[in-house]
């Protein structure tokens, strides 16, 4: 690390360090608040920056950092605009009364002042926005997708019935959704996204009932990913770049998206999403694809080819293509996509009750600044059934963020209380 700044600081000084990817934990720290870290090997490689360490001592930003002195002295930012091949790491520590500031690589600094009565920590992560949206040719603006989704209510159990149960109710409800998404489920797993999943049903079928109701038909992949045991990974250990943590029962390996073999196998997937008719994808788990690791070409850096591949998505699908990122690296995903999740899940199977807590609040409260800047912010879906515990607590934090209005609930199950919340955010406004 090298010494970059060195910021005389009052006792209400705070620092914002930009997280990794959708899933980092990011927010502002005081001093000798804990500091996010991971507490397991396969947290550090899906929730914070593979391959780069994490000090102890420091608020760690990935191409981001802020320092407000918290006494009224403008603001320092220090960070990037150009993250097409390398990010840096920016290191913050207090001492003295002083916070240092040191970073693996050149950075910018500068300072911001604020308005009267504004918060300066905000302003100058909002100006970082604009600089860092007009440098990348940022995809932001535009009235925000309204989305029903079926992943906090089905996971991976969902069919092609259940789509057109609510693909039914949205319309007896008049409910204004623009996009119906397919989450997990609809295919066999990592790697055989082209396959018929039996349980599910047609997916060509399924898409084209969406569009025929008039609602934009979405699906998620995660093209960058396969499990370990999988065929894809079995038949092509020459497409593997490394780890990307655990989950779907398997070990996950990153793909060489510089790999002309894994670049035609994405060709054909998205050739064959774009010919059912999709127009809306959520892409995830999209880290694995600048993991650290040997690739095809060897002068391309891990984001050079996560780039690449983010790049060749776009190109299959055409311009008009809607790209919502999650599990992403933020910073390098500039001009690629259309939206960005940028928190955690609320809550993953066995909380659907609440007992998780809101675990994706803090993030994206501190990620609001984000919208209509970098993207089309994502604050992840409202759970407005009865049986979620939290949901008017959750409810009002997602109707205060920008960005897309989407929920996650069978219809069918929704009280009262529970449809008037999904009409709230659905015919409410969505300002940055």
């Amino acid at each position: 690390m090298i010494d970059v700044d060195e910021v005389a600081v009052g006792p209400d000084a705070r620092v914002y360090g930009e997280g990794w990817q959708s899933w980092s934990p990011t927010t502002w720290y005081r001093a000798g608040e804990e500091i996010h870290r991971p507490q397991e090997r396969w947290q550090h490689l899906m929730r914070f920056r593979p391959g780069v360490a994490l000090a102890d001592d420091a608020v760690q930003g990935e191409g981001l950092l802020v320092v407000d002195p918290g006494d009224g002295s403008p603001v320092r930012t220090y960070g990037v605009t150009d993250a097409s091949t390398e990010v840096p790491s920016i290191r913050a520590r207090w001492r003295d009364g002083r916070v240092t500031v040191s970073a693996s690589g050149a950075v910018t600094s500068w300072t911001t002042s604020a308005a009267p009565g504004a918060d300066p920590g905000e302003e100058a992560l909002r100006a970082f926005g604009d600089r860092m949206g007009r440098a990348a040719g940022a995809r932001a603006g535009g009235e925000p997708p309204r989305v029903w989704c079926s992943w906090y209510r089905y996971f991976e159990d969902v069919t092609a019935a259940d789509v057109q149960e609510n693909l039914h109710d949205l319309r007896a409800r008049d409910l204004p959704v623009d996009v119906v998404q397919i989450d997990d489920g609809w295919s066999r797993g990592t790697g055989e996204w082209t396959a018929e999943n039996e349980r599910f049903g047609s997916v060509a079928d399924a898409v084209a009932r969406i569009r025929d109701a008039g609602r934009r038909p979405g699906l998620w992949l995660a093209p960058f990913v396969v499990g370990a045991a999988s065929a894809v990974a079995r038949q092509h250990p020459e497409w593997l770049v490394g780890e990307a943590g655990y989950n779907w029962g398997d070990d996950l390996v990153g793909l060489d998206l510089t790999h002309p073999g894994v670049r035609g196998y994405l060709t054909e997937v998205f050739t064959r999403v774009r010919e059912w008719g999709v127009g809306y994808v959520k892409l995830d788990f999209l880290f694995a694809g600048a993991v650290p690791g040997a690739r095809y070409d060897p002068d391309a850096t891990p984001l050079a080819a996560y780039r690449a591949g983010l790049q060749l998505v776009r190109e299959v699908l055409g311009e008009d293509a809607y790209l919502l990122g999650c599990g992403a690296p933020l910073l390098p995903s500039v001009g690629l996509v259309d939206a960005m999740r940028i928190a955690s899940d609320t809550f993953h199977e066995g909380g659907e009750d609440g007992s998780q807590g809101l675990r994706g609040r803090m993030s994206l409260e501190a990620r609001a600044w984000q919208d209509g800047r970098l993207w089309t912010t994502d604050p992840d879906c409202l759970v407005a059934r009865p049986d979620f515990a939290l949901r008017e607590e959750w409810a009002a934090v997602v109707q205060a963020a920008p960005g897309i209005r989407g929920f996650s609930d069978r219809i069918a199950e929704l009280d009262g209380r529970g449809l008037q919340l999904v009409r709230d955010l659905l015919e409410g406004p969505a300002d940055a």
